[in-house]
């Protein structure tokens, strides 16, 4: 497996690796002043990069862009200890990590994060690069649209549809649908603006 990024999620994405006894090839990083990353080569990827890779890089508009621009195999991680369904569906280049829980016909799209101790319902619909932060819920029939990013602690009642490009406050509780590209937070979670950077790829 080869990682892009050489950051902090790349650590955790090398340890869910490791506990799984599959072997890191290389690392690939755009700053060239980085050469080793927990004792692992880093290579800029100035000549293409190879696969199975994943992106390890938490902003979801930049894995969106580098997915974009590297035709490869992409892999994806499940740590050990989290408990996904067999009827779930886990797109390329995601990654589950500890403590998660992924319920029955779960569709969880491609390069998407489901962190620490998440919780997904059955039903639920992650579009791609999606990041959903530690202890997160979401209940049943949920569907949240690409790239959108739900806070840490947050909890999303069951059948509540978030828009792409969003970004959910840490700790909310989302009890109606939210649009596409607002900021919104709270209990219950309101969208407080727009979000003024224009995403293009």
């Amino acid at each position: 497996m080869y990682l892009y990024g050489a950051g902090g999620h790349a650590k955790v994405v090398i340890e869910i690796l490791e506990a799984n006894h599959e072997e890191i090839q290389g690392i690939y990083d755009d700053n060239e002043d980085i050469n080793d990353f927990l004792g692992f080569k880093v290579q800029a990827p100035t000549d293409g990069v190879l696969g199975p890779l994943i992106i390890t890089v938490g902003d979801a508009s930049i894995r969106k862009k580098i997915a974009l621009h590297n035709q490869v195999n992409f892999g994806k991680a499940v740590y050990p200890d989290a408990i996904v369904s067999p009827r779930t569906t886990i797109g390329d280049g995601t990654v589950v990590m500890q403590g998660s829980v992924i319920q029955a016909c779960a569709v969880i799209g491609k390069h998407c994060i489901v962190n620490t101790a998440a919780t997904i319902g059955h039903d639920c619909v992650l579009e791609d690069f999606v990041h959903l932060s530690s202890n997160a819920t979401l209940c049943g029939e949920v569907k949240v649209g690409e790239g959108s990013w739900i806070g840490a602690g947050t909890t999303v009642i069951q059948g509540v549809t978030i828009g792409s490009w969003s970004l959910i406050g840490a700790g909310s509780v989302v009890v109606n649908d939210i649009p596409d590209g607002v900021v919104a937070y709270g209990n219950p979670c309101r969208v407080i603006r727009k979000l003024d950077d224009k995403i293009s790829f």
